[in-house]
């Protein structure tokens, strides 16, 4: 389950990219781009920020499912819930080296 909303989810974000590139710059950020809004086609523009919302709320529908789903297996969800890691034992430790290593 968590394999198939992954997937639709990175597909999602793959088509988000596609059509925020794909928009026609309008001007205005930082001094860039020199068409006025009087020129430009509305009916596409229209069209392509619809495709671009609709996308945009699905992305965050799947993460928010994705994230539901990540937590409902019980685990910790923090770093510091989870207890403490036990010291190796002595023969697993690496060995100590002979030359010492101060004057």
């Amino acid at each position: 389950m968590t394999t198939v909303i992954l997937i639709i989810h990175i597909l999602i974000a793959v088509a988000l990219i596609g059509t925020v590139l794909i928009q026609r710059s309008e001007g205005g950020a930082l001094g860039m781009g020199g068409a006025s809004g009087l020129v430009t086609s509305r009916a596409a523009s229209s069209a392509l920020t619809k495709t671009t919302g609709i996308l945009a709320a699905a992305f965050m529908v799947t993460s928010i499912v994705l994230a539901i789903l990540a937590g409902v297996g019980g685990r910790p969800s923090s770093i510091l819930d989870q207890p403490a890691a036990q010291d190796a034992p002595a023969g697993d430790r690496p060995s100590e080296p002979s030359v010492p290593l101060s004057r």
